[in-house]
């Protein structure tokens, strides 16, 4: 097996348009403070929008301004004759919201492809919330099978008239913010996300891609399974060579949701002996959906390096068995980061670190 390194990230998100303007805010407590997105006829709800250039002109103008800023963020000049793998959920807005003809993906990624000038081969994957880390897992098996040494993933997460107005048809959503893991927990805050990891089998960054996993389980189609989350950290973790008692950390869903919380941590709780430390990032960014994997992926290493870690206000329920860390462990070697989804995809990578 080639080694594969995360050799670029970027990501805007509701905490700014860069990675440092993110964590910028995070120290200072200025975090821009929730859209309220109002739908017919039902009470108002939270939601995590990006501000930026692009605003008022149009779902393919902010697409196409956040797209290009992330990739050159993320050094996406030095890939473009390797693979694109573009993760999305959200619909085009320009199409079948407006009526306008089906939801084309292959004409989405075409333009993306245009908007990047890329050389290489491009593939769109959308498999609700695990788009992104799906498209991650693709990115290292081209890798290994090809002889090209780099590939971009790109996450998309875009405000879009189904997701929503869907989710809280679903009765899912918090009237007012994320709580994972918590007594009170009431459903999830929904954000939006444009990200980019830049993926190389040169050594030009301390974080390798160690393995992962995707379990599918269709028996509670909007909800995880306890057995496949026990599933995917051993599967995930088998393809790396390591075992439970390698992790240092887990970045998990744990979104808020009062049923999806509990299967997680019920999972977490079959699996690990000894629990690793816990962080979740939904309450930062909210859970963007296809963009969620890779979004998350880019700000847990980034907080890592630059030695920030969340505050959890919120009491933890006893009857799950695990909680947030308060602070971050010691040791931060071995991350195992997931991604639990729509119809039963429950995703997981394992990310070593490895300084050059």
């Amino acid at each position: 097996m080639k080694p594969v390194y995360l050799a670029g990230r970027a990501l805007a998100s509701v905490l700014g348009l860069t990675l440092d303007q993110a964590l910028s805010n995070l120290r200072n407590k200025t975090v821009p403070s929730a859209t309220v997105y109002r739908l017919p006829g039902q009470c108002a709800v939270p939601y995590q929008r990006i501000t930026n250039p692009g605003d008022g002109d149009g779902w393919d103008a902010r697409a196409r301004a956040l797209v290009t800023r992330v990739a050159a963020d993320a050094g996406a000049t030095g890939a473009r004759h390797g693979a694109l793998f573009i993760a999305t959920s959200c619909h085009d807005g320009n199409t079948a919201e407006h009526s306008q003809g089906d939801m084309d993906f292959h004409a989405l990624s075409r333009r993306i492809g245009d908007w990047l000038d890329w050389c290489g081969p491009i593939f769109l994957i959308s498999s609700a919330c695990t788009s992104s880390i799906q498209a991650l897992l693709s990115a290292n098996e081209w890798l290994q099978a090809s002889t090209n040494t780099h590939a971009l993933v790109l996450g998309l997460e875009l405000d879009n008239h189904l997701t929503v107005p869907g989710f809280a048809a679903l009765q899912l959503l918090s009237p007012d913010r994320s709580r994972p893991f918590a007594l009170d927990r009431n459903g999830l805050l929904l954000g939006e996300a444009v990200t980019a990891l830049r993926l190389s089998t040169q050594q030009t960054a301390p974080w390798l891609l160690r393995g992962g996993a995707n379990v599918v389980d269709g028996s509670f189609p909007t909800t995880a399974s306890a057995q496949s989350v026990k599933q995917m950290c051993q599967r995930a973790l088998a393809s790396s060579g390591l075992s439970t008692t390698d992790v240092d950390l887990i970045k998990v869903q744990a979104a808020g949701s009062p049923i999806n919380d509990a299967r997680e941590a019920e999972g977490l709780c079959a699996t690990f002996g000894s629990m690793p430390a816990l962080l979740s990032l939904k309450p930062l960014i909210g859970h963007c959906m296809g963009a969620s994997g890779v979004a998350e992926i880019a700000l847990l290493l980034e907080c890592l390096e630059q030695r920030y870690w969340p505050r959890y206000p919120d009491a933890a329920d006893p009857l799950l068995g695990v909680q947030l860390a308060e602070q971050a462990p010691e040791r931060q070697h071995v991350v195992l980061a997931a991604i639990l989804g729509f119809g039963g995809s429950h995703a997981a990578v394992v990310l070593e670190h490895s300084p050059p």
